[in-house]
Protein backbone atom coordinates (compact mmCIF):
# COMPACT_ATOMS: atom_id res chain seq x y z
CA UNK A 1 0.00 0.00 0.00
CA UNK A 2 1.55 4.12 -0.63
CA UNK A 3 -0.71 5.29 1.92
CA UNK A 4 0.82 7.97 4.05
CA UNK A 5 1.06 6.53 7.31
CA UNK A 6 3.04 2.94 4.90
CA UNK A 7 5.38 5.86 3.24
CA UNK A 8 6.08 8.04 6.79
CA UNK A 9 6.89 4.28 8.63
CA UNK A 10 9.05 4.01 5.51
CA UNK A 11 10.84 7.68 6.29
CA UNK A 12 11.48 6.78 9.39
CA UNK A 13 13.54 3.56 8.46
CA UNK A 14 15.49 5.89 6.08
CA UNK A 15 15.89 8.45 8.69
CA UNK A 16 17.95 6.25 11.16
CA UNK A 17 19.88 4.12 8.25
CA UNK A 18 23.09 4.61 8.00
CA UNK A 19 23.77 1.97 5.45
CA UNK A 20 21.03 2.09 3.03
CA UNK A 21 21.04 -0.22 -0.21
CA UNK A 22 19.14 0.97 -3.68
CA UNK A 23 19.03 -2.05 -6.25
CA UNK A 24 17.64 -0.54 -9.18
CA UNK A 25 16.75 -1.65 -12.59
CA UNK A 26 15.32 0.08 -15.99
CA UNK A 27 12.04 1.05 -14.33
CA UNK A 28 13.11 3.85 -12.16
CA UNK A 29 14.82 5.27 -15.50
CA UNK A 30 10.86 5.01 -16.93
CA UNK A 31 9.98 8.55 -16.01
CA UNK A 32 13.68 9.54 -17.70
CA UNK A 33 11.77 8.36 -21.42
CA UNK A 34 13.36 4.99 -21.13
CA UNK A 35 11.70 1.56 -21.93
CA UNK A 36 11.57 -1.27 -19.14
CA UNK A 37 13.15 -4.60 -20.48
CA UNK A 38 10.24 -7.33 -19.79
CA UNK A 39 7.72 -5.32 -17.77
CA UNK A 40 4.43 -4.25 -20.08
CA UNK A 41 5.21 -1.96 -22.30
CA UNK A 42 8.61 -3.07 -22.80
CA UNK A 43 11.40 -3.35 -24.69
CA UNK A 44 11.12 -6.86 -25.01
CA UNK A 45 7.62 -6.93 -25.01
CA UNK A 46 6.90 -8.33 -27.93
CA UNK A 47 10.23 -10.45 -27.88
CA UNK A 48 11.40 -10.27 -31.54
CA UNK A 49 13.22 -7.69 -34.01
CA UNK A 50 12.42 -7.55 -37.71
CA UNK A 51 14.51 -10.43 -38.34
CA UNK A 52 12.35 -12.63 -36.59
CA UNK A 53 15.15 -12.94 -33.46
CA UNK A 54 14.71 -12.68 -30.26
CA UNK A 55 16.43 -9.39 -28.12
CA UNK A 56 18.38 -11.40 -25.99
CA UNK A 57 19.67 -12.94 -28.76
CA UNK A 58 20.59 -9.92 -30.48
CA UNK A 59 21.75 -8.39 -27.84
CA UNK A 60 24.05 -11.20 -26.82
CA UNK A 61 28.10 -11.83 -26.73
CA UNK A 62 27.71 -14.25 -29.12
CA UNK A 63 25.83 -12.03 -31.64
CA UNK A 64 28.69 -9.81 -31.25
CA UNK A 65 30.98 -11.92 -32.58
CA UNK A 66 29.13 -13.67 -35.25
CA UNK A 67 26.63 -10.80 -36.58
CA UNK A 68 28.01 -7.89 -35.10
CA UNK A 69 25.77 -5.76 -37.40
CA UNK A 70 22.53 -6.45 -35.56
CA UNK A 71 23.89 -6.07 -32.17
CA UNK A 72 25.38 -2.59 -33.26
CA UNK A 73 22.34 -1.15 -34.61
CA UNK A 74 20.36 -2.18 -31.86
CA UNK A 75 22.86 -0.54 -29.29
CA UNK A 76 22.86 2.32 -31.58
CA UNK A 77 18.79 2.32 -30.89
CA UNK A 78 19.73 1.78 -27.40
CA UNK A 79 22.24 5.00 -27.13
CA UNK A 80 20.41 7.25 -29.58
CA UNK A 81 17.19 6.89 -26.92
CA UNK A 82 19.62 7.90 -24.17
CA UNK A 83 21.26 10.73 -26.37
CA UNK A 84 17.44 12.13 -27.44
CA UNK A 85 15.34 11.65 -24.24
CA UNK A 86 17.15 10.17 -20.85
CA UNK A 87 17.11 13.00 -18.53
CA UNK A 88 17.80 12.17 -14.97
CA UNK A 89 14.81 12.04 -13.17
CA UNK A 90 13.47 12.85 -9.72
CA UNK A 91 14.28 9.12 -8.44
CA UNK A 92 17.49 9.62 -8.97
CA UNK A 93 17.84 12.94 -7.15
CA UNK A 94 16.49 11.45 -4.34
CA UNK A 95 19.35 8.86 -3.80
CA UNK A 96 21.42 11.25 -4.71
CA UNK A 97 20.29 13.18 -1.68
CA UNK A 98 21.82 10.37 0.30
CA UNK A 99 25.57 10.42 0.63
CA UNK A 100 25.51 7.06 2.84
CA UNK A 101 23.72 5.06 0.31
CA UNK A 102 24.97 2.16 -1.85
CA UNK A 103 23.36 1.96 -5.59
CA UNK A 104 23.47 -1.18 -7.32
CA UNK A 105 21.94 -0.52 -10.84
CA UNK A 106 21.40 -3.17 -13.60
CA UNK A 107 20.93 0.19 -15.81
CA UNK A 108 23.83 1.50 -17.89
CA UNK A 109 22.61 4.84 -18.73
CA UNK A 110 24.76 6.12 -16.30
CA UNK A 111 21.93 8.76 -14.96
CA UNK A 112 23.00 7.61 -11.19
CA UNK A 113 26.40 8.92 -11.51
CA UNK A 114 24.68 11.63 -13.57
CA UNK A 115 22.59 12.38 -10.33
CA UNK A 116 25.64 12.74 -7.95
CA UNK A 117 25.19 8.96 -6.52
CA UNK A 118 28.69 8.57 -4.98
CA UNK A 119 28.60 4.90 -4.51
CA UNK A 120 27.45 3.37 -7.92
CA UNK A 121 27.95 -0.25 -8.58
CA UNK A 122 27.29 -0.50 -12.56
CA UNK A 123 26.62 -4.19 -12.24
CA UNK A 124 26.04 -4.89 -16.02
CA UNK A 125 28.67 -2.12 -17.00
CA UNK A 126 28.07 1.08 -19.11
CA UNK A 127 27.70 2.60 -22.09
CA UNK A 128 30.23 5.53 -21.86
CA UNK A 129 33.24 3.72 -22.85
CA UNK A 130 33.90 1.55 -26.12
CA UNK A 131 36.49 -0.90 -26.50
CA UNK A 132 38.31 -3.11 -28.95
CA UNK A 133 37.25 -7.05 -28.52
CA UNK A 134 40.99 -7.63 -29.33
CA UNK A 135 43.25 -5.34 -28.32
CA UNK A 136 43.39 -2.93 -25.49
CA UNK A 137 42.22 -0.19 -27.74
CA UNK A 138 39.89 2.14 -25.42
CA UNK A 139 38.28 5.38 -25.57
CA UNK A 140 35.23 7.09 -23.90
CA UNK A 141 32.39 7.48 -26.58
CA UNK A 142 30.10 10.48 -26.30
CA UNK A 143 29.30 10.67 -29.86
CA UNK A 144 27.10 7.61 -30.86
CA UNK A 145 25.20 9.28 -33.71
CA UNK A 146 28.30 9.55 -36.33
CA UNK A 147 29.34 5.88 -35.50
CA UNK A 148 29.42 3.05 -38.20
CA UNK A 149 27.71 -0.60 -37.67
CA UNK A 150 29.69 -2.08 -36.76
CA UNK A 151 32.22 0.06 -35.34
CA UNK A 152 35.97 -0.69 -35.81
CA UNK A 153 39.29 -0.09 -34.07
CA UNK A 154 41.38 2.65 -35.20
CA UNK A 155 44.56 0.21 -34.30
CA UNK A 156 44.06 -3.49 -35.21
CA UNK A 157 40.48 -3.14 -37.37
CA UNK A 158 38.47 -5.38 -35.01
CA UNK A 159 34.88 -4.66 -33.93
CA UNK A 160 34.55 -1.94 -31.13
CA UNK A 161 31.91 -2.46 -28.00
CA UNK A 162 30.28 -0.84 -25.06
CA UNK A 163 31.69 -1.83 -21.79
CA UNK A 164 28.30 -2.77 -21.14
CA UNK A 165 27.47 -6.73 -20.40
CA UNK A 166 25.50 -8.42 -23.16
CA UNK A 167 23.48 -11.93 -22.80
CA UNK A 168 25.45 -14.02 -21.80
CA UNK A 169 28.37 -12.47 -20.40
CA UNK A 170 30.36 -12.77 -17.63
CA UNK A 171 29.69 -9.99 -15.03
CA UNK A 172 32.57 -7.42 -14.93
CA UNK A 173 34.65 -9.09 -11.97
CA UNK A 174 35.52 -5.13 -10.78
CA UNK A 175 32.08 -4.29 -10.03
CA UNK A 176 31.40 -8.20 -8.68
CA UNK A 177 34.54 -7.92 -6.29
CA UNK A 178 32.69 -4.09 -4.96
CA UNK A 179 29.21 -5.98 -4.60
CA UNK A 180 30.82 -8.98 -2.23
CA UNK A 181 33.10 -6.17 -0.38
CA UNK A 182 29.40 -3.75 0.19
CA UNK A 183 27.62 -7.52 1.28
CA UNK A 184 30.22 -8.25 3.73
CA UNK A 185 29.76 -4.48 5.41
CA UNK A 186 26.03 -5.24 5.70
CA UNK A 187 23.29 -3.27 5.06
CA UNK A 188 20.57 -1.74 7.59
CA UNK A 189 17.81 -0.96 4.93
CA UNK A 190 16.90 -2.58 1.58
CA UNK A 191 15.21 -0.99 -1.62
CA UNK A 192 14.22 -2.70 -4.70
CA UNK A 193 13.36 -0.34 -7.18
CA UNK A 194 12.04 -0.75 -10.77
CA UNK A 195 13.64 -3.97 -11.27
CA UNK A 196 11.75 -7.79 -11.79
CA UNK A 197 14.94 -9.41 -9.91
CA UNK A 198 15.39 -11.89 -12.05
CA UNK A 199 18.81 -12.28 -11.75
CA UNK A 200 20.29 -14.58 -8.49
CA UNK A 201 22.61 -11.38 -7.90
CA UNK A 202 19.96 -9.04 -7.95
CA UNK A 203 16.99 -10.70 -5.94
CA UNK A 204 19.90 -12.27 -3.49
CA UNK A 205 20.69 -8.74 -1.10
CA UNK A 206 16.80 -9.03 -0.86
CA UNK A 207 16.70 -12.35 0.33
CA UNK A 208 19.66 -11.60 2.84
CA UNK A 209 17.59 -8.77 4.20
CA UNK A 210 14.86 -10.37 4.67
CA UNK A 211 15.98 -13.62 6.37
CA UNK A 212 18.12 -11.22 8.93
CA UNK A 213 15.02 -8.96 10.02
CA UNK A 214 17.00 -6.21 7.99
CA UNK A 215 13.74 -3.94 6.68
CA UNK A 216 12.92 -4.54 3.06
CA UNK A 217 10.73 -2.20 0.65
CA UNK A 218 10.54 -2.49 -3.14
CA UNK A 219 8.75 0.25 -5.63
CA UNK A 220 7.56 -1.05 -8.51
CA UNK A 221 4.25 -0.83 -10.81
CA UNK A 222 4.08 -4.74 -11.07
CA UNK A 223 4.64 -8.29 -8.86
CA UNK A 224 8.01 -8.97 -9.11
CA UNK A 225 10.32 -12.27 -7.64
CA UNK A 226 11.02 -10.75 -4.34
CA UNK A 227 7.22 -9.24 -3.86
CA UNK A 228 6.55 -11.92 -1.35
CA UNK A 229 9.65 -11.33 0.80
CA UNK A 230 9.47 -7.35 1.03
CA UNK A 231 7.98 -5.93 4.22
CA UNK A 232 6.89 -3.01 2.31
CA UNK A 233 5.41 -3.36 -1.27
CA UNK A 234 4.55 0.17 -2.88
CA UNK A 235 3.31 0.07 -6.80
CA UNK A 236 3.70 3.15 -8.74
CA UNK A 237 6.38 5.19 -10.41
CA UNK A 238 9.44 5.70 -8.02
CA UNK A 239 10.01 8.93 -9.68
CA UNK A 240 6.48 10.18 -8.00
CA UNK A 241 7.53 8.04 -4.70
CA UNK A 242 10.63 8.24 -3.66
CA UNK A 243 11.44 11.94 -3.46
CA UNK A 244 8.53 11.66 -0.92
CA UNK A 245 9.99 9.47 1.03
CA UNK A 246 13.72 11.43 1.12
CA UNK A 247 12.43 14.16 1.55
CA UNK A 248 10.09 13.15 4.78
CA UNK A 249 13.33 11.05 5.95
CA UNK A 250 15.25 14.20 5.51
CA UNK A 251 13.23 15.85 7.68
CA UNK A 252 13.59 13.56 10.83
CA UNK A 253 17.66 13.41 10.65
CA UNK A 254 19.46 14.64 13.06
Amino acid sequence: MNDTHTLNEIAELLALARRPLFITGAGISAASGLPTYRGTGGLYANGLNEEGLPYEDVLSGYMLRTRPELTWRELLRMAQRLAGRAQVNEAHRAIAALPHAVVLTQNVDGLHLEAGSRNVIEIHGNLRELHCTVCTYRRPNEDWQNLPIPPRCPECGAVLRPSAVLFGEPLPPEALTRLDEELARGFDLVFSVGTTSLFPYIAEPVALAASAGIPTIEINPEPTAVSHLVDYRLRGDAAQILPRIVETARSREG
